[in-house]
């Protein structure tokens, strides 16, 4: 099969290039959208994940979201759950190997949604995760965790190897600015963080850090030279100019939410079960 043959049509997400954000788990809807708003403007991408929190409350945070993802013009994806996304009006969602099949998911947001997929370290089911629809596809942990130091291990091969199905490309696990270099060189489009910007001393010098990466990196490359998903003659989005989007929706009133939360455990510095930024 032609590995580009389901890829007819350019897809949600093609283009986009520089910080994928992850938030921290945080048992405060305020504090959350203190700190998220602190470095939104450096950011591709948000993923809104949680994975100590209950429903209800991931319901309440990821609404919160909603409002400064777009008065920023960075889309919203939620991690795992695709029927939240839908039901909230999100930008698309995150899937792991264990959060339903992506078909369904695609069918459920619709053609114009951001879809993501964890892939591991596995080939295969990147290809796999093209053909059913995927937005982009993450490969990770790149680097040791510590809070799960057995996690599957990508190599940087993987994200050349990955560039025959057209799609952009995310490396998750253990970056840092100072290791982040050689996966962008490699092909990756997005770099997925955590705790690498919400837990730095200085957040926003720590999100300025890692679009210096795609700088570089756009500086070194050679003239036309595409990146996974572009025509020749297309330029992804500019890492070093922040997000670029169409004019966000009119806002309905910010709400108040309830601070009484407890904090939430210690982090799994995750982007799934498997996949450590």
């Amino acid at each position: 099969m032609n590995s580009h043959s389901h890829h007819g049509n350019a897809r949600p997400g093609q283009g986009l290039r520089g910080l994928y954000l992850l938030t921290p788990d945080e048992g405060s809807t305020a504090r959350l959208l203190v700190r998220v708003r602190a470095v939104i403007g450096q950011a591709a991408l948000l993923q809104y994940r949680n994975k100590t929190a209950s429903a209800a409350f991931r319901r309440e945070q990821a609404c919160a979201l909603l409002p400064l993802c777009r008065e920023a013009g960075v889309p919203l994806l939620v991690n795992d759950d695709w029927r939240l996304a839908a039901d909230i009006g999100a930008d698309g969602a995150h899937l792991g190997e264990d959060d339903g099949a992506l078909r369904d998911a695609r069918a459920a947001l619709g053609a114009a949604a951001i879809l993501g997929a964890s892939c591991y370290d596995d080939i295969a089911r990147a290809e796999a995760a093209a053909a059913a629809g995927a937005s982009y596809l993450a490969f990770g942990a790149f680097f040791p965790s510590p809070t799960k130091p057995h996690a599957r291990r990508a190599t940087p091969r993987l994200l050349s190897d990955s560039a025959r199905f057209g799609l952009p490309r995310v490396a998750i696990g253990g970056i840092t600015p100072d290791n982040a270099r050689p996966l962008v060189a490699a092909g990756a489009d997005l770099l997925a963080v955590i705790s690498g910007v919400f837990d730095a001393p200085d957040p926003v010098a720590a999100a300025q850090a890692y679009r210096a990466c795609f700088i570089e990196d756009a500086h070194s490359r050679p003239v036309g030279a595409p990146q996974a998903g572009q025509a020749g003659s297309d330029v992804a989005r500019d890492a070093t100019a922040g997000p670029k989007h169409s004019p966000p929706r009119p806002l309905p009133q910010e709400q108040e939410f309830p601070q009484e939360h407890q904090a939430a455990p210690a982090r799994a510095d995750a982007e799934d079960g498997e996949n450590h930024a």
